[in-house]
């Protein structure tokens, strides 16, 4: 510990010290988590020093040559590229310590990390969610089953006479209207929000048919907001039975709205029921074309972020780009063409 101590202090490279000082805190007992975030240095940085130190001591710590050169021979940079090709993703800092740690190179500027990155076809990427519980198989039996439907009641859905919908519910968060815009280099963009979590629970349909766009606000998405939503759309459409094509919520499939579709279906047969209610399969929100609907209200909100002074200005603009609407991208044709 004390030939460590020493070296710290007598130490005047950068790159030594940082190496020499990740050793000492795990010595003290630091955390992997507080050493990177205090050093800025990746898990693989604080573990490969650490394990040079324990077999070479000091020497394991020290730069290979002084004077170590700030950039890569082509062979080396051909070797990097290969091995981050490897790999489908990447943190920065993992670039950083296999260059520093192989080579004894530190660029000085990210730039010329990023242009590694860029050589070897890995662009920055937003990650996307994705539910390991997904069933692909079950989705694409599900797809068929409801092309089937509609299929078979083609006739009654292009009459007007049974109106198909999917549904869908959508909270819209005042923080919501943050974004990615052009500004200053030097400057951050800041919008004001009082509270980013303040939210709006809004139940969308949108009609197979029209591709029309019907949008009622709620507090939040429960029973008695489901139940409200069904009432709304019968009245919208009185003299049509009403098909809807939703996910499983618990909301959806509650004692309440089974009571609710049983006492409008009472002796009725199933062609003949007021309301249809059809699920698409579990853990795959992207089956739903409203899904579409709702991004492309909230991107409308971000674009206009400028003038959200309130919460109650990125509602009004979530609704005027929704309520009524007529939208007509390719995933409402995903289960057939109604005209």
């Amino acid at each position: 510990m004390e030939s460590l101590t020493e070296f710290i202090q007598s130490s005047r490279e950068p790159r030594e010290l940082k190496r020499a000082l990740a050793v000492q805190m795990i010595q003290q007992n630091y955390p992997y988590s507080q050493i990177k975030e205090v050093l800025k240095v990746s898990v693989g940085f604080i573990s490969t020093y650490h394990t040079k130190f324990k077999e070479e001591g000091i020497e394991g710590l020290k730069l290979k040559h002084k004077g170590s050169q700030g950039y890569l021979t082509r062979e080396q940079k051909q070797e990097i590229i290969g091995w981050l090709q490897q790999k489908n993703y990447w943190q920065l800092s993992e670039l950083q310590t296999k260059i520093e740690v192989k080579y004894d190179v530190v660029f000085a500027s990210l730039q010329s990390y990023y242009s590694l990155f860029h050589e070897a076809g890995i662009s920055w990427k937003k990650t996307q969610k994705s539910n390991p519980r997904k069933n692909p198989q079950l989705v694409e039996s599900k797809k068929t089953e409801i092309q089937l439907w509609l299929e078979a009641h083609r006739t009654e859905i292009e009459s007007g006479q049974l109106k198909v919908f999917f549904q869908d519910e959508c909270h819209l968060l005042w923080g919501d209207i943050c974004g990615y815009v052009w500004g200053q280099t030097s400057q951050r963009v800041k919008v004001p929000i009082v509270n980013e979590k303040q939210k709006q629970t809004y139940y969308g349909a949108i009609d197979l048919q029209t591709k029309k766009m019907l949008v009622q606000a709620f507090e939040k998405g429960e029973s008695n907001c489901t139940l409200a939503f069904l009432k709304y759309l019968q009245s919208q459409y009185p003299h049509s039975r009403i098909a809807l094509i939703w996910d499983g919520a618990s909301y959806h499939r509650s004692k309440q709205v089974k009571s609710y579709l049983d006492s409008v279906n009472q002796g009725l047969e199933p062609q003949q029921w007021k309301i249809t209610c059809i699920r698409f399969a579990p853990n795959a929100p992207e089956q739903n074309p409203i899904e579409d609907v709702w991004l492309s209200a909230k991107r409308f909100v971000r674009e206009f972020y400028s003038i959200c002074s309130s919460f109650a200005i990125a509602k009004r603009l979530f609704e005027l780009a929704t309520e009524h609407q007529i939208f007509d991208f390719p995933k409402l044709s995903l289960y057939g063409s109604f005209s």
